[in-house]
């Protein structure tokens, strides 16, 4: 070997700066790529969770609704104002007034063995896209009767109800739908404890549109 070979210095092992720069470069993109992943992934989670929480509250809403209606009671109520022989029927609804919607149902249930009866009172609201349901205490509440309040279901549009009645009446006809209940005079026979057959419930949602329901009456 020449001594001018043995001389030559040895390459020193280890990276370039252009190499260390192409590899902090593929880093950084294969780094972004993943947080893109990650990120949506997390949105992803997030909105299907919402979007579980609104419909356990929309399956509340309605189980909770049938169920007062399944159970309605041919119970009128006294007045909250005025003689004790003055009574609003056990079911009784309108487009124009608040509630839209009062009745009064059975199987309320009392594990404590409270001084009350099992037959309770119920009113919805719809104010300001929510659906709220109220109830009292004693079944004949009076104005200073505290009410128990509890927000169903938010992000609501609209609620309606029909009523299916029995027919008959004045007129003989067959059974139909009414929009309020009482029906007007003269379509069937009126009276504080006179039930539909059943009523329609129809909730119009932001998230899910129109979610319609039947529910038959008992007796």
């Amino acid at each position: 070997m020449s001594a001018a070979h043995c001389m030559r210095p040895a390459r020193s092992a280890g990276f370039t700066l252009l190499e260390l720069l192409v590899a902090m470069f593929i880093a950084a993109v294969i780094f972004a790529m993943g947080y893109g992943a990650i990120n949506q992934a997390v949105k992803s989670r997030v909105e299907l969770q919402e979007q579980q929480a609104k419909l356990l509250e929309l399956q509340t809403a309605v189980r909770m609704i049938e169920q007062d209606f399944v159970q309605l009671a041919p119970r009128p109520i006294r007045e909250p104002v005025g003689s004790t022989g003055t009574y609003q029927p056990a079911l009784i609804s309108s487009t124009t007034t608040q509630p839209f919607v009062a009745l009064t149902r059975g199987g309320w249930t009392n594990p404590t063995g409270l001084q009350r009866p099992g037959l309770q009172r119920v009113a919805y609201y719809f104010e300001n896209g929510t659906l709220r349901r109220n109830y009292w205490t004693v079944l004949d509440p009076t104005q200073s009767s505290p009410t128990v309040s509890r927000e169903l279901l938010t992000h609501l549009k609209s609620v309606s109800l029909r009523f299916l009645d029995r027919g008959g009446g004045a007129t003989g006809t067959g059974q139909n739908w009414q929009p309020q209940w009482p029906p007007p005079m003269g379509a069937v026979q009126n009276n504080d404890r006179y039930r539909p057959i059943a009523v329609e419930i129809t909730l119009e949602t932001e998230d899910w549109g129109k979610v319609v329901r039947v529910v038959e009456i008992a007796g």
